[in-house]
């Protein structure tokens, strides 16, 4: 039986943070209660990982600190327009190895996969406390990998996340405010395969 929330509609039962969380663009830019946002940071915590070699880090800055600037000088001018509200600016990278004591680093082939995980369990967090993270790849990577301090050969920078309480679309530049409405997503059937892939 179909299940709508927050205008999705989802065709088998699931819980409903998943329909109310999206992304919004529109940001009050109220300063975030830092027990708030590590709250975030500890749920990401949680996420699954290979091995639980936990591979993701996140590196943030605050608007109006000076950590905020070679944050955000390192997305492209098209974020830089509505993330400018924004609370929090965050990157998500991940640690290309596996490191042990003792031990000459491996190559870890699901680093990307397992930081994923750890966006997601944030972004549920931020959703649950009702506020909001928008993931975006819209960012320069050497700018990124500089302001960050993350040597290439050692992290990939996967995502900025716009952190902020959510607010109305008029806050956005006019180009901007028809976007902002949760989207839609492709039914189960699209990506789901029993047995072997199928076109």
């Amino acid at each position: 039986m179909p299940i709508t929330y927050n205008t999705r509609t989802a065709d088998h039962d699931i819980d409903p943070i998943f329909l109310h969380r999206w992304s919004p663009r529109a940001f009050t830019g109220e300063e975030m209660p830092d027990e708030v946002l590590m709250s975030l940071f500890e749920a990401a915590r949680w996420a699954p990982s290979a091995s639980n070699t936990q591979p993701w880090r996140f590196v943030y800055a605050r608007r109006g600190t000076p950590q905020w600037d070679p944050l955000f000088g390192a997305l492209m001018d098209m974020n830089q327009v509505w993330v400018a509200n924004a609370s929090v600016l965050a990157y998500v990278l991940s640690d290309r190895f596996r490191r042990k004591p003792d031990a000459e680093p491996m190559p870890n082939r699901s680093h990307s996969f397992d930081a994923g995980a750890a966006w997601a369990y944030l972004a549920l967090q931020a959703q649950h406390l009702g506020w909001a993270a928008h993931g975006m790849g819209g960012f320069w990577p050497a700018e990124a990998h500089k302001a960050l301090g993350a040597p290439e050969a050692d992290y990939q920078v996967e995502a900025a996340i716009a952190i902020g309480r959510p607010t109305d679309a008029s806050v956005l530049p006019e180009a901007y405010r028809a976007r902002e409405v949760p989207s839609g997503r492709e039914p189960v059937a699209r990506f789901v395969f029993e047995g072997r892939l199928q076109g």
